[in-house]
């Protein structure tokens, strides 16, 4: 990523003019009446489809209980598109229905801590989260980015 002062294009490796990156403070700008203006009117679309990878690590299990578990997991719910492990580490992909990315990150964070006991899941932490909305997701694919489709779906090794 190359720096810039806010609204100075500069140029890039091929000559082509690149966005500089600016961050904005909230601080005395940011107005509440708005934020909540729009956090209303985004809750008047309704629900979207999020699509989310968590990824989980921690000690070494075996890769029978550690299947056993993620297979317990899908059963219990079948929101679950796919996932795939080894014996320190795993990854589930899924689409979420939410209001917004926070909701969706939120239900997202609970789902290991919340089941691990009921589908006896290995003692691991989340080490990752990503959420994106579905037409980012189709945008990423289509440009040959991102997490390929999940096929075959279901449990299966890494």
């Amino acid at each position: 990523m190359r720096r810039a002062r806010p609204g100075v294009a500069s140029k890039g490796p091929r000559g082509s003019a690149e966005r500089a990156l600016t961050s904005v403070a909230a601080g005395d700008a940011y107005d509440e009446e708005t934020a909540g203006e729009a956090a209303e009117g985004s809750a008047e679309e309704g629900p979207r489809l999020w699509h989310v990878t968590l990824s989980v690590s921690g000690e070494e299990a075996s890769l029978a209980e550690v299947r056993r578990g993620l297979e317990q997991l899908a059963h219990d719910h079948p929101f679950l598109l796919t996932s795939r492990y080894a014996v320190d580490h795993a990854e589930i992909r899924y689409w979420e229905e939410a209001r917004d990315l926070h909701d969706a990150a939120a239900v997202a964070l609970r789902l290991w801590g919340e089941h691990r006991r009921t589908s006896q899941l290995p003692p691991w932490e989340i080490v990752g989260l990503e959420v994106i909305d579905r037409q980012t997701y189709h945008q990423r694919i289509a440009e040959g980015f991102g997490p390929l489709p999940a096929t075959p779906v279901g449990v299966h090794p890494f």
